[in-house]
């Protein structure tokens, strides 16, 4: 059963046919576009001139810490709160002073709110009965829609006789019954344990993906972000910082504060030594030596810059290699062994520490590293990032 025959196209609408993604076609209309939003309670701006624009059947995650203005973006566009400045447009139409009940927007809160005292099939229904759906028609997308979120065996129990997973499911389905245009969620899994997270991410996933219903999901869980989103805006202090595919927030951050948010990183402080389109090298006393980087980045002489190395890039050896860029020397000093991989945090002599992570391909490794042995760390030049910021 068709439950979105307006909404849900057989392909996904926002591939063209050569797979080029909405928001990088030129003219491409966007579904939802933030026009300078503005938040401020008294002095405080808790979102700060924000301009964003999402495209239809995207799955958009806003990323920040606490503080960082992505629940006072997301009650925005639910109309829970009103912008100080700045508009919002849904669909092409202008939001501004219209009742949350009467946008095509509909949100799933991190509590779930469900009914206590109703079941599982009258909680879903809950918003059909009070628009005064036909019961025929109540029924029979109650039915479906349980079906879609694989809840159709539970549907007489009760909130309390369901386990948390059941229950964000439930949740998921009252919210898209009514067939929003927009789907806000905020911290959607963030009540379930780590390994029901990560299966839940990717039947979230799949019931966007079939239903056609653009979503905007609020986190702090960087790794749910990258899981689950199409494109990331990463927040702080109420600014959108960087926006991008999950792949590019993480390969090539634009900041500083990106680098160190998203991901695991090791930071080296240097001088900018040459500069050239290709090829940039760095003067770092932290690292002990000379790095290299195979992009250029336009800055002044001597500029101070921070060259961003992803832990898992690093390999580490007892053993000397041959290149002499881009190779540190340090002793370990910690290492945790996590079953997939090992993480080793090595003290160079500069007194920085670098963290490195190396996947257990076999139970037996042919080179052994143990606390306290020379070691040497290396890598590609395309595996670093120089930031100015």
């Amino acid at each position: 059963m068709n439950l979105f025959q307006n909404n849900c196209p057989s392909t996904p609408a926002v591939l063209t046919s050569a797979n080029l993604p909405l928001w990088k076609q030129e003219g491409a209309e966007p579904f939802l576009r933030l026009e300078n939003i503005t938040k401020k309670f008294g002095e405080f701006s808790a979102v700060d001139n924000i301009s964003l624009d999402i495209y239809k059947n995207e799955l958009f995650c806003l990323l920040g810490g606490s503080g960082s203005g992505k629940s006072t973006l997301l009650r925005m566009l639910a109309g829970f709160e009103t912008p100080t400045s700045g508009r919002i447009w849904i669909d092409g139409v202008d939001m501004s002073g219209i009742q949350p009940w009467k946008r095509p927007v509909n949100m799933m809160f991190q509590s779930y709110a469900l009914f206590p005292h109703l079941s599982v099939e009258e909680n879903v229904a809950f918003g059909l009965k009070r628009e005064g759906v036909a019961r025929s028609e109540v029924k029979q997308r109650v039915r479906g829609m349980l079906e879609l979120v694989q809840m159709s065996h539970l549907g007489k129990r009760k909130p309390h006789q369901l386990s948390g997973g059941q229950r964000q499911r439930i949740a998921l389905a009252r919210s898209l019954i009514k067939q929003p245009k927009l789907l806000l969620l905020d911290e959607p899994l963030g009540a379930l344990d780590k390994k029901l997270r990560e299966e839940t991410q990717f039947e979230l996933i799949n019931i966007q993906d079939e239903l056609g219903v653009t979503f905007v999901v609020v986190t702090h869980d960087q790794e749910e972000a990258m899981t689950l989103s199409t494109r990331i805006g990463v927040m702080n202090h109420g600014e959108i910082v960087q926006i991008a595919e999950p792949h590019d927030v993480y390969e090539y951050p634009n900041s500083r504060f990106v680098a160190e948010f998203v991901g695991s990183v090791n930071l080296f402080e240097g001088l900018v030594v040459e500069d050239e389109p290709g090829r940039v090298r760095v003067q770092s006393k932290e690292a002990g030596g000379m790095l290299y980087v195979n992009h250029g980045i336009s800055c002044a002489p001597n500029q101070k810059v921070h060259v961003a190395l992803r832990p898992e890039k690093i390999r580490i050896s007892s053993k000397q290699p041959s290149q002499n860029e881009n190779c540190i020397h340090g002793v370990i000093e910690d290492i945790a062994y996590m079953g997939s991989q090992s993480v080793y945090r090595v003290r160079l002599a500069s007194g920085m520490e670098v963290r490195v992570t190396q996947p257990n391909f076999a139970r037996d490794m042919d080179e052994r590293l143990t606390w306290q042995d020379q070691v040497y760390l290396f890598w590609e030049v395309d595996s670093s990032v120089v930031l100015i910021a």
